[in-house]
């Protein structure tokens, strides 16, 4: 079966062109606004829409701006170098998850500060409502033909475009490449989007100790990115880092893990009074 091919631009009429990413963005957004509602009517921290919506626009410059300088901070420096204009053209793809988090997180802690609430708080409630986004910006990677999986002779392989692999894959000639490959696009959309968001929103559906939800999450996020990163070429640039094995996306997602139990371990101790 050969790589489904879909148009990155949605609509182009005249000077205006809207690209399926960008769309992707503004849904994920949307769906982050939609679940937000849902959560305001049992939250002790966000309690309105007004705040919702101020949280959201704080997210929304974070996720973007941290997405963006990570991509090129952990897999692209050398493009951003050769042309700075690159950071703006998001419509071309180009977003790196863990940078997105840690500017989510940045941009969380303003706001928190701001309105003097607990950023532990705030983070336990963000957590749930990330992971469809997260899964919806996957989809977007899908349509541009990105993140081409490993070569496999799974059932569920599919021939990719030249185009898409020809960094990876030097000899690939024509229109399609011979071997098929893992369509990590799509897996990454399923664990990243539907998994995460089932795991960290049933669990925060009970009352939690402050800080258990950003815990699980972390946890949970960088376990999935872990596993998922198996079936996905690491980027031609970097190559594999550690062992023939070890990538930057499962580099990074270490810290995920490591932070997240320690998270549930801190706040475990403060929950039993083992720290004053």
């Amino acid at each position: 079966m050969n790589y489904p091919i879909i148009d990155p631009i949605l609509v182009s009429v005249g000077p205006l062109t809207i690209y399926w990413y960008a769309v992707m963005y503004l849904i994920a957004f949307g769906v982050f606004f939609l679940l937000g509602r849902i959560r305001v009517k049992s939250s002790p921290t966000i309690t309105n829409t007004v705040m919702l919506s101020d949280l959201l626009f704080y997210g929304v410059f974070g996720v973007v701006l941290g997405g963006r300088v990570g991509y090129f901070l952990f897999y692209g420096l050398d493009q951003l170098v050769e042309d700075p204009l690159l950071l703006f053209r998001i419509w071309e793809g180009g977003m790196s998850f863990h940078g997105g988090l840690c500017g989510v997180l940045v941009s969380t802690y303003v706001w928190a500060r701001n309105r003097k609430l607990s950023f532990l708080a705030v983070t336990d409630f963000v957590a749930p409502l990330v992971p469809i986004g997260l899964g919806i910006g996957r989809l977007g990677n899908f349509i541009n033909t990105e993140l081409p999986g490993r070569v496999t002779e799974f059932a569920l392989g599919v021939h990719f475009p030249c185009h898409a692999v020809i960094y990876h894959n030097v000899l690939c000639i024509g229109e399609w490449e011979p071997a098929t490959r893992h369509v990590s696009s799509l897996y990454q959309a399923l664990t990243e989007g539907v998994i995460l968001f089932a795991v960290v929103w049933w669990f925060s559906s009970r009352p939690r100790r402050v800080g258990f939800v950003s815990g699980v999450f972390l946890i949970a996020a960088g376990i999935l990115r872990l596993l998922t990163e198996i079936f996905r070429e690491p980027d031609v640039t970097l190559g594999y880092l550690l062992f023939d094995t070890v990538t930057m996306g499962q580099f990074l997602s270490i810290p995920l893990i490591v932070g997240g139990i320690a998270l549930l371990l801190q706040r475990s101790r403060r929950m039993f009074g083992l720290v004053r």
